[in-house]
């Protein structure tokens, strides 16, 4: 039997949420390990400007990550167990919030430009 998709059930706005962290825990330098949990801290999140972002080789609309910003999200990660806060701008991904398959890993699209 194959894997259940979404098995917290998160909703769209979590789960566009915890694939950005996943991407900017594997593409952003400001990223920490922690290799005794597997965890990984953001020590800050990427703030937009004009209409997107840029992680890494990614441009992400900032209409798709209204969830970095918002308590409540990184609230009900923390309580299934994916994620922490850690003070303004900071977050942690647990080995699971990390793992998680969010089934949107394919949406982001390659930037096509430099540094704007």
């Amino acid at each position: 039997m194959p894997p259940k998709k979404n098995p917290l059930k998160l909703n769209t706005l979590q789960l566009r949420t915890l694939v950005i962290a996943q991407v900017l825990a594997r593409e952003d330098e400001s990223a920490v390990r922690d290799d005794a949990s597997g965890a990984i801290t953001l020590r800050t999140l990427p703030r937009p400007h004009g209409d997107h972002f840029h992680i890494g080789k990614f441009n992400v609309p900032a209409r798709a990550a209204t969830g970095l910003f918002n308590d409540a999200v990184w609230k009900a990660l923390g309580r299934k167990g994916l994620a922490s806060t850690d003070g303004p701008g900071a977050v942690t991904l647990t080995a699971d919030g990390l793992a998680y398959d969010t089934g949107l890993a394919d949406a982001f699209d390659e930037a096509d430009h430099d540094g704007d």
